[in-house]
C-alpha cells in the first residue's frame, strides 16, 4: 500500500485527514501530516518529515501531498523526492486526499498521481444556483 504524507501549513493537513475519515468513516491507515508554521526552520523541520516518510512507507512508495507549490511545506517535499518511491503533489485538495486512498492499493505511485491531479482539478467546480 502506498503511503500517504501531507505537509502543510498549519493544521491544513490534519483538517483534510479528518474529512477523510469522515467521509471513510474511518481513519485510513500508513497516512500522517506535518504542519509547517510561520516559526519553523525548514531545515530543522526536514528530520522530522524524512522520519514520517519512513513511519509510511511499507515499501510501496510514499506519496507527499503540499498544499501550496513553492511555498516551505512544498519546499519541504522538494527535499525527499525519490523519484519512483517518493513522490510530491501540490494544491492538496478533499477530492485528491480521496483519490489518493482509493486508488494507492490498486495501482502503482505514477498512477496514482495521475488519480491524484485528476481527482483535484474535477473536484474544483463552479456551483450555479437556480433561485
Amino acid at each position: 500500500m502506498i503511503g500517504i504524507l501531507i505537509i502543510s501549513h498549519g493544521t491544513l493537513g490534519e483538517s483534510l485527514i479528518q474529512c477523510a475519515c469522515h467521509v471513510l468513516n474511518k481513519r485510513p491507515h500508513q497516512i500522517a501530516q506535518l504542519g509547517v508554521s510561520a516559526q519553523d526552520d525548514p531545515l530543522d523541520i526536514l528530520p522530522e518529515a524524512q522520519t514520517l516518510v519512513d513511519l509510511v512507507d511499507s515499501g510501496d512508495g510514499v506519496v507527499v501531498l503540499t498544499d501550496i507549490f513553492g511555498a516551505t511545506p512544498s519546499n519541504i517535499a522538494m527535499k525527499l523526492l525519490r523519484p519512483g518511491k517518493v513522490e510530491a503533489v501540490s494544491g492538496a485538495n478533499v477530492p485528491m486526499l480521496l483519490r489518493v486512498l482509493t486508488y494507492r492499493e490498486k495501482g502503482d505511485i505514477h498512477t496514482v498521481i495521475i488519480k491524484a491531479v485528476a481527482g483535484a482539478c474535477e473536484g474544483v467546480l463552479h456551483q450555479k444556483g437556480g433561485f
